[in-house]
């Protein structure tokens, strides 16, 4: 039997910090070369990603944009992708624009990877994200609907202050159009909506990275109410300790805090039991 182990980063493999402690990468690193297929599902981009995870030795194909992708870093390859039809694309512009709201909007523009923002309709929140992201060769403002529009969308951010995304969560709610999380940040504490194609999860993708990989079961771990879906598909799943409630409520178990290597301390003990995923 073969298990692929999926982890949510921020909140979960990720400390409090943004950052992988010393003890997760020496045990994540030790777990790999046994022979563990371990690998991540996450809301970041893969650029994001590799940031915080360089300290890994991951080859595994990783999930990103909360199920939109399945990405192999090295040779860079999409191995699974989802993308807005023109139809929603049009109908999510209308909508939004209609309850003024102005999002980030994640593209590709001439096959490139782009994140459109108009900076003169930017929230607190919004600011803050793109300020943590001031060399990012995606970054894109503009100053006009048409350019923040443009190209293949693929996910939108809708980031707010405080109550100002609630009307478009109750418009777009249970649209089966789209595939929609509504959460706060867990480091600036923002309200954030995002909104992906019909479909897109870390669940499905986490099944399609399960059939890829030849896996016979999947275990992952989570903080937030984006891995919920995720869990329902899992064979075994661990709330970290930090988790939402109702992740934890729905759990195998709840382990160790992010703050505290949760992630790490469950595989540790289990690195001395066998030589993982031999085939």
């Amino acid at each position: 039997m073969t298990t692929l182990y999926l982890s949510d980063l921020d909140g979960t493999l990720l400390g409090p910090d943004e950052r992988l402690s010393s003890t997760t990468c020496d045990v994540v690193t030790r777990f790999v070369r046994r022979g563990g297929l371990f690998s991540f599902a996450t809301a970041r981009s893969l650029i994001t990603a590799q940031k915080v995870t360089a300290g890994l030795p991951l080859d595994l194909p990783a999930i990103v944009y909360n199920g939109v992708f399945i990405v192999r870093a090295e040779p860079r390859e999409v191995l699974y992708a989802r993308g807005f039809s023109e139809a929603d694309a049009h109908y999510l512009r209308t909508m939004l624009t209609r309850l003024e709201v102005r999002p980030i909007v994640f593209s590709l523009i001439g096959g490139v990877e782009k994140f459109s923002y108009d900076p003169a309709h930017a929230s607190d929140g919004m600011k803050s994200f793109v300020a943590g992201r001031r060399d990012d060769i995606r970054r894109r403002p503009v100053d006009d609907l048409d350019a923040l529009y443009e190209g293949d969308a693929f996910y939108v951010s809708c980031i707010g202050d405080g109550t100002e995304l609630e009307p478009v969560r109750d418009l777009f709610a249970g649209d089966d159009r789209f595939s929609c999380i509504y959460q706060r940040d867990i480091y600036s504490g923002a309200p954030w909506f995002e909104l992906m194609p019909a479909g897109a999860s870390k669940a499905t993708a986490a099944l399609r990275l399960k059939e890829l990989l030849g896996c016979d079961r999947l275990v992952s771990f989570g903080d937030g109410a984006n891995d919920q879906a995720l869990f329902a598909v899992s064979d075994e799943c661990y709330a970290v300790e930090n988790a939402v409630p109702e992740l934890r409520a729905v759990a195998t178990g709840v382990i160790g805090s992010n703050a505290d290597d949760g992630v790490a301390r469950w595989l540790e003990a289990r690195l001395d039991q066998t030589r993982v995923n031999q085939r």
